[in-house]
């Protein structure tokens, strides 16, 4: 079996809270007294668009919210929008010491609208534990289509079997493990330890 020499992440669910997914979309429908269904209907026409990259976070805005009148502004609906991202810090210990051992080309590989991956970027401080940020925004391609993993393999240059790719998403999982590159499904801090071991994944102290 081929040595791992890189390893993708997804971001939402792995590392951090998930960013503008179903869940916080129906929080801040409920907080902004949004029709849900309505909101849902626009945001189904816009959101692929949003999270490859081709529209602007006002724009979408102004497609699934702002086409009317509203008591709130469109700062106070992003401000909503980024307060939703939290970190979980056991997980991003396990990247922490992945990218201390020196061992590992690190890249996220995660579907993200542009505005909310920059600032959970910064926000977080992801450059300390990633070196590429393969994000559906700049790629404008998403997970999991076949072409996305493509792209990620001819961007590092690596064999699919020198790869390892960690998601919460089954399906993400499937489309990647389909084209050869070793996969986790993420579940628990625990479960990922235990998994990059059988792997063969050598961590940092």
């Amino acid at each position: 079996m081929s040595t791992i020499t890189t390893i993708f992440s997804d971001v939402g669910g792995v590392i951090l809270t998930n960013g503008w997914d179903r869940n916080a979309r129906r929080t801040g429908a409920e907080t902004f007294g949004l029709d849900w269904e309505e909101f849902q209907d626009r945001h189904d026409l816009a959101g692929q668009e949003f999270e490859i990259g081709t529209i602007t976070l006002d724009s979408y805005l102004a497609r699934t919210i702002f086409y009317r009148h509203r008591d709130f502004t469109p700062d106070q609906f992003k401000e909503f929008i980024f307060a939703q991202s939290q970190p979980f810090p056991e997980t991003l210990a396990i990247m922490g010491r992945l990218a201390r051992s020196g061992r590992y080309l690190m890249s996220t590989l995660n579907n993200e609208e542009l505005e909310l991956n920059n600032y959970r970027i910064e926000r977080f401080e992801l450059r300390k534990y990633f070196t590429m940020f393969l994000s559906s925004c700049f790629l404008h391609m998403r997970k999991p289509d076949e072409v996305i993993y493509r792209t990620a393999l001819a961007i590092v240059q690596r064999h699919p079997e020198e790869c390892l790719f960690i998601d919460d998403r089954r399906l993400n999982v499937e489309a990647a493990s389909s084209l050869g590159i070793r996969t986790i499904l993420h579940e628990s801090p625990e479960q990922l330890l235990n998994d990059l071991a059988a792997q063969g994944i050598e961590l940092a102290a």
